[in-house]
């Protein structure tokens, strides 16, 4: 992972001011894909993600963030696919912690793309003592793209863009398309 600054086991920034992340995309068997509201988040959703921790690979903290964000065992799921390389993010300057060393810039994230085999009932939102959402709903695969904070946008095209091959191909027709409901 090349990393530098280790905060604690938890918390890495790497060289650059990244945090390494993992992204989860878990759609169900129509490519729907699960979409969280989070907790105090005045209406903010977003995909289920999560911090590297110190020592774990990318395929096991998306294992951990599955379990502790929607409460699902590996085996609820199937992995189809992943990014290549690193997608990057930057925050807004408002969200930059400057009192905070290492400073952290944004996040560098491998997005995972999962098919959820378990009964949608397996999806378990309090699973975890501090939760994440609050509620989930499914949409459309590319409507995360213009719904998510604007900062964000970016590597959500990027990330659905390079899995939407792992799935059926009127995912892989909607490829760049903005919003689709």
């Amino acid at each position: 992972m090349n990393l530098e600054h280790v905060i604690d086991n938890e918390r890495v920034i790497d060289r650059e001011g990244f945090r390494p992340n993992v992204g989860i995309v878990i759609c169900n068997a129509d490519d729907q894909v699960l979409w969280g509201r989070r907790i105090n988040g005045r209406d903010s959703w977003q995909f289920p993600q999560g911090g590297v921790h110190r020592g774990e690979s990318p395929e096991e903290a998306m294992y951990r963030e599955l379990e502790e964000e929607v409460g699902l065992r590996p085996e609820a799921v199937e992995l189809l696919g992943r990014t290549q390389g690193w997608l990057h993010y930057r925050l807004p300057k408002r969200f930059i912690r400057k009192t905070e060393s290492p400073v952290c810039i944004g996040q560098k994230q491998i997005w995972f793309l999962l098919r959820l085999t378990a009964p949608e009932s397996a999806i378990k939102l309090d699973a975890h003592e501090d939760p994440e959402f609050d509620d989930w709903r499914w949409v459309t695969y590319w409507f995360p793209v213009s719904a998510v904070v604007d900062f964000k946008q970016a590597v959500y095209r990027q990330a659905l863009a390079q899995l939407a091959g792992r799935l059926a191909p009127r995912q892989r027709n909607a490829r760049g398309r903005r919003r689709q409901r």
